[in-house]
């Protein structure tokens, strides 16, 4: 690999972000790391953004950019949609925190029980870790058991418990600080495998719930299958286990109702986070009211006490969360963004995979509904990759020859016009025909630089182009 081809890259992006490395210079003395969500680590320095509209943002250093982070995925109406804004304003105005009860939960909760074809009932939390947390806890109140079952390279947040199992080694958590005791109540399991799931759960008797990202693990990073989807949700009910969908990335995003709208399996807990609250922070358990009863109080001091699953949170349905919650369901709820964006998406990733095709690279894009993943690595591919498989186990999806090349195209394709994160790319439903253009040029140019430069491998023979039979 060329060290040469990569410092030009890097050289580049500088020259186009003065303002960006000048931030992170201060942010580096009051901020350990200089950021403040572990995903927005970038070498040589974090990107900043002054403001942004629609599918679009603008940098410090007034570069105009086509947005695939998207607010982590929370924003698929796009940056300051209109209806969103005008409902947060007017509640700004008449307050930020009652300390009390308010209509707008009321209404927010009954829109996700609307959509949701799990959701009897809802609990609001904070953020999408929160939500994973307690419905972990919900769970293990209601079948009396300590353990869960969960799947390699699945994300659940950052709590202790879902530190198991997020990437390779995967018997080692995700991070440092975690008592042995959190992840050894959660059994690891292979994704897509439902003879091994039913074979430990046949050795762990003490198991509460499974718990998979629906859509696949690390935001569809590692594809799920349907069948086992369908296979899983029997082996659960035959068990009496709870079944737990995380759908913090998927939620309202596959479907009005989610990827188990889109998909036709319904768990008996979902977790919901980013488009739930309309780009403002929010997170919600919803599910099976025999279990989210386990939450309310009862005029039963021994119960209250003992029985009942605590459950606080300062900001939990807060009124300007629910103000976008509301709007942004309301907007969501006929499925016309989804079916657009989903199809969207599908054209992207045909894209990318075209300028993958033409460059002879030795990579693909994947995925499904508006998201995609781009995979920089020997693929091994017969044919195109243009839905959402990609031929290979989930730890080699997950194992990267060099995480700073991904930063590199990432340089790359910033210093071409579109931020796309490292490893996947959320898309709105307001990204047009011209965002989608823009992005397949700006790819050909930073793939084209990465190549030069002897970063990536190219395809021998060359690959299938996709939309092509193999």
């Amino acid at each position: 690999m060329s060290a040469g081809g990569g410092d030009r890259i890097v050289q580049a992006y500088r020259r186009a972000n003065p303002r960006s490395e000048a931030l992170y210079a201060r942010a580096e003395k009051t901020i350990p790391g200089g950021i403040t969500h572990d995903i927005r680590h970038l070498r040589p320095f974090p990107l900043s953004v002054e403001r942004a509209q629609g599918a679009h943002k603008w940098t410090v250093d007034g570069q105009e950019l086509v947005d695939y982070w998207m607010g982590h995925g929370a924003l698929f109406l796009g940056h300051n949609h209109p209806q969103v804004m005008r409902a947060v304003a007017e509640q700004a105005a008449r307050g930020t925190h009652y300390g009390a009860n308010h209509e707008l939960e009321v209404r927010w909760a009954e829109w996700v029980t609307r959509l949701v074809p799990s959701a009897e009932k809802v609990r609001f939390t904070a953020s999408g870790t929160e939500a994973t947390h307690l419905a972990m806890r919900l769970a293990r109140a209601f079948t009396g058991r300590e353990k869960v079952l969960k799947f390699e390279g699945h994300f659940h947040g950052w709590h202790d418990y879902a530190t198991a199992g997020v990437k390779p080694p995967y018997a080692a958590p995700a991070s440092s600080g975690v008592p042995g005791a959190s992840t050894e109540s959660m059994v690891l399991c292979p994704p897509n495998d439902l003879a091994r799931a039913e074979e430990l759960l046949d050795r762990h008797h003490d198991v509460a719930a499974v718990i998979l990202e629906p859509a696949g693990g690390t935001a569809g990073s590692i594809p799920t299958d349907v069948a086992f989807l369908r296979g899983l949700r029997e082996l659960t009910r035959r068990r009496g286990l709870v079944l737990i969908f995380d759908e913090v990335i998927s939620g309202f995003r596959y479907a009005p109702g989610g990827a188990q709208e889109y998909f036709g399996v319904t768990p008996d807990l979902t977790t919901l986070a980013k488009i739930l609250a309309g780009g403002l922070p929010g997170g919600s358990v919803c599910g099976r009211a025999d279990v989210m009863d386990l939450l309310a109080f009862r005029d039963d001091g021994a119960w209250n006490r003992r029985g009942r699953v605590g459950h606080a949170g300062t900001f939990n349905g807060n009124p300007l969360c629910a103000a976008a919650g509301v709007a942004a369901l309301e907007l969501v709820a006929g499925g016309e963004r989804q079916r657009g964006a989903n199809a969207a998406g599908e054209r992207l990733r045909a894209a990318l995979n075209q300028v993958i095709y033409r460059l002879r690279a030795d990579a693909c894009v994947y995925g499904e509904s508006s998201l995609f993943v781009i995979f920089l690595e020997p693929c091994r591919l017969r044919q195109a990759c243009d839905r959402s498989r990609c031929g290979l186990d989930h730890t080699s999806l997950q194992t990267y020859r060099s995480p700073g090349l991904y930063h590199l195209l990432r340089l790359a394709m910033i210093v071409h016009g579109v931020d796309i994160p490292a490893y996947h790319g959320w898309m709105s439903c307001v990204h047009s025909e011209e965002d989608l253009a823009r992005t397949a040029a700006a790819f050909e140019g930073a793939l084209g630089m990465l190549l030069e430069a002897g970063l990536v491998g190219q395809a021998d023979p060359p690959r299938i182009p996709a939309g092509t039979a193999g």
